[in-house]
C-alpha cells in the first residue's frame, strides 16, 4: 500500500484517487480510464514510471521514492484551451512546494539562477517548475477525443523529490538536493489541494485570465536575455510576456515581437551554450 492521499478540498471537489507503487506510464493509465468511460476527476499517482514520455517524444522515468502523478479531465472544450492545462498544473504544484517548504526563499534570475529574495520556486515556460534555477519537475499534456465528442486530457506531472537526472540539456534538481525532506506522498497531498483551488479559478478556461497573470508572477526569466529553440531555428531576444493564449512572446534584436506555441526555452548564459 502507499500512503497518497487527497487534500480536504480535493475530496470536497469529487476528485479520486488511484495510488501505485510501480507503474508503466500514469499519462496510458488515464487515457486507458477515459477510454473505458471513466468521468475524470481521477488522479493516478505512483512512486516510479518506467515509460512514461515528455515533451516531443522524450522518455519520461521516474526512479523510486519520485512522483509521478496524473489527473485524467474529461469535458467538452477546445483543444486550444485544454493546452492551457499545463499551466494550471504548473502553478498548482509552485503552489503545493511552497507549502511544504515555506522558510526558503530564493528567486530565479532572468539567467535561470538565483538571486537571493522572493521565491524558492518558478516556473519555466511552457511546462517546466524549477527549484534555485534547476528543473524540478516537468509536466506533460496528452490527450484524445472520445466517441461522444468530448475531450480527454491527461496532465501528467513528474517531481524529482529523491533523486535528478544529471548530464541533461538544462540543469536537473531534486527536493532532497534543495534540502526539503518530503516525500512523494507530501507532494502530492499539497498539489492535489492546490490543484482544486486553481482548477476553480480556470473556471473551464473563463478565468484563464487570472492563471496567467499569477504564472507571470512566477515567471523565471521574465524580461531576461533568451533563445527559444524551434527544431532547426533558434529565436534570440528577451521573454517579453505571455499573451491571452499563454504563448511566449518573445522581443526580437530589431524590437519586433512574435509569439511561439512550442518550443525548448534557454534564458541569458544557458542561452548561448545549450541553445547554439
Amino acid at each position: 500500500m502507499t500512503r497518497f492521499a487527497l487534500a480536504p478540498e480535493a475530496e470536497a471537489g469529487g476528485f479520486r484517487l488511484e495510488g501505485h507503487h510501480m507503474v508503466g506510464s500514469t499519462n496510458k493509465m488515464a487515457l486507458e480510464r477515459a477510454a473505458s468511460g471513466d468521468p475524470g476527476n481521477l488522479w493516478i499517482c505512483a512512486l516510479k514510471q518506467e515509460s512514461g514520455r515528455g515533451r516531443r517524444g522524450r522518455v519520461w522515468e521516474t526512479p523510486a521514492g519520485n512522483l509521478a502523478a496524473t489527473l485524467l479531465v474529461v469535458a467538452r472544450f477546445e483543444p486550444k484551451l485544454a493546452a492551457t492545462l499545463g499551466f494550471v498544473a504548473g502553478l498548482s504544484l509552485v503552489d503545493a512546494l511552497a507549502e511544504i517548504a515555506p522558510d526558503a526563499g530564493v528567486e530565479i534570475a532572468a539567467d535561470g539562477g538565483s538571486d537571493g529574495g522572493g521565491t524558492r520556486f518558478a516556473l519555466k515556460w511552457p511546462n517546466d517548475v524549477l527549484g534555485e534555477g534547476g528543473k524540478l519537475s516537468g509536466i506533460g499534456l496528452e490527450s484524445s477525443v472520445l466517441p461522444d465528442g468530448r475531450f480527454a486530457v491527461a496532465v501528467g506531472i513528474g517531481v524529482n523529490v529523491l533523486a535528478h537526472p544529471d548530464n541533461t540539456p538544462y540543469p536537473a534538481t531534486s527536493l532532497r538536493a534543495l534540502a526539503v525532506e518530503a516525500s512523494a506522498e507530501d507532494v502530492f497531498l499539497a498539489l492535489s489541494g492546490a490543484w482544486a483551488r486553481n482548477s476553480r479559478d480556470w473556471d473551464n478556461g473563463r478565468g484563464l485570465g487570472r492563471i496567467r497573470d499569477r504564472w507571470l508572477q512566477r515567471a523565471a526569466g521574465l524580461g531576461g536575455e533568451v533563445a527559444v529553440r524551434l527544431d532547426e531555428k533558434v529565436l534570440r531576444g528577451h521573454f517579453e510576456t505571455i499573451d491571452e493564449d499563454c504563448r511566449f512572446v518573445i522581443r526580437l534584436p530589431d524590437g519586433s515581437r512574435t509569439s511561439i506555441a512550442a518550443g525548448d526555452v534557454h534564458f541569458g548564459a544557458v542561452a548561448s551554450a545549450a541553445a547554439s
